[in-house]
């Protein structure tokens, strides 16, 4: 008996989109436990092969000698000050937390170093009492335990060691393993892009690349040398918990809001507790700190990707939300090579052939 042949069996092919989407869901939940250390780890690679690359070439061509010496400095220059970092903030929490919850510990200072400044002192002095008189303690005593809140959840994300601690042990070797593989891996995503997209998937994978790079050097450097920096100054200045306003720092540079939200207040207090030496001493300290990334972004950044702030503001407070501490550094990223990709694919559209007057003027006439 004749049997008509179908063009295509549907039942087949959508079991096998069944077995296949099967398939990748199970090795995703396999490997979930090391996605995240291997995406920390690929960004550092990325961003440091150049220096991979010099090494080998310094010593006689050995690959594992070069290997060796950068996983070292990683252990050295980056897990061991982060476990540092983490045990000093679980350390001094109690007493942070006990400071801030206290409400005796906000009452509005009397400012009466204001009488000092010539000519407009008293005026300042009197207007601010004036404020006071107006309610300014009633609202200290409403934004007070709100800030105890913030303190208590910062601590929270940052008290999470076993995790961070993994995270930074898979990081450290999946970057060690990528150093030594990284062209058979870099060429196997590359085959991979083009089976996808052909040239574009390809040109696709040297985008993110470059994003990946640029928000590593211009960004997560340039934070971390202005919060070191800063966190020296008030180190020197004899502030107190310096260590925490550090990691504070760190988080405002990348979040691109800059390392003076941390230092003003720090100058403001030494100018209150009398103490105007190491306030005029950390105020010239903290011009120097806070003009830096003007010149060292642009100088670290070689191949163009100028990032808005409001993406790398949003992949900083979305990563820290979403996967913890470790998401200050992938958060930015993943949203960069968004962009970089969304950014070069819209651009491959023509440009409109008609200004805006003119497609206004049509409209109007419809």
């Amino acid at each position: 008996m004749y049997k008509p042949q179908h063009k295509y069996d549907l039942p087949r092919i959508m079991f096998g989109v069944l077995f296949v989407s099967l398939m990748i869901v199970a090795c995703l939940w396999v490997v979930r436990p090391f996605i995240l250390g291997f995406a920390w780890a690929s960004m550092i690679v990325i961003a440091t092969w150049p220096v991979l690359i010099k090494l080998q070439s310094i010593f006689w061509g050995k690959r594992w000698i070069a290997v060796l010496l950068m996983t070292l400095l990683l252990l050295l220059l980056f897990i061991i000050p982060i476990a540092l970092v983490i045990g000093s903030l679980i350390d001094n929490s109690g007493p942070v937390l006990e400071w801030a919850s206290s409400a005796k510990n906000w009452s509005i200072p009397d400012l009466l170093w204001l009488k000092s400044i010539p000519a407009v002192g008293h005026k300042l002095y009197n207007s601010w009492h004036s404020m006071l008189a107006g309610g300014g303690s009633i609202i200290i005593a409403k934004i007070q335990p709100y800030i105890g809140q913030t303190i208590t959840w910062f601590v929270a994300q940052a008290a999470h060691v076993g995790s961070f601690v993994l995270h930074c042990s898979l990081m450290l070797l999946f970057s060690a393993l990528l150093y030594s593989r990284g062209e058979d891996v870099a060429l196997g995503i590359r085959h991979f892009a083009i089976r996808l997209g052909s040239e574009r998937g390809d040109a696709a994978v040297v985008l993110a690349a470059q994003a990946i790079r640029a928000v590593a050097l211009g960004v997560v450097v340039t934070a971390l040398v202005q919060s070191v920096l800063g966190g020296i100054g008030l180190a020197i200045s004899g502030i107190g918990y310096a260590t925490l306003l550090t990691v504070l720092m760190f988080i405002c540079c990348l979040a691109q809001l800059g390392p003076l939200l941390v230092l003003v207040p720090a100058i403001i207090w030494l100018y209150w507790s009398g103490d105007t030496t190491w306030g005029t001493v950390l105020l010239v300290w903290s011009c120097v700190v806070g003009t830096l990334d003007n010149f060292l972004r642009p100088a670290l950044i070689r191949m163009g990707a100028d990032l808005p702030m409001i993406l790398i503001l949003s992949g900083v407070i979305g990563g820290l939300l979403a996967f913890g501490m470790i998401g200050l550094f992938i958060g930015p990223v993943v949203l960069a090579v968004s962009y970089r990709l969304v950014s070069a694919w819209v651009h491959e559209a023509p440009e409109p052939v008609k200004d805006v007057e003119q497609v206004a003027r049509e409209l109007d006439q419809l």
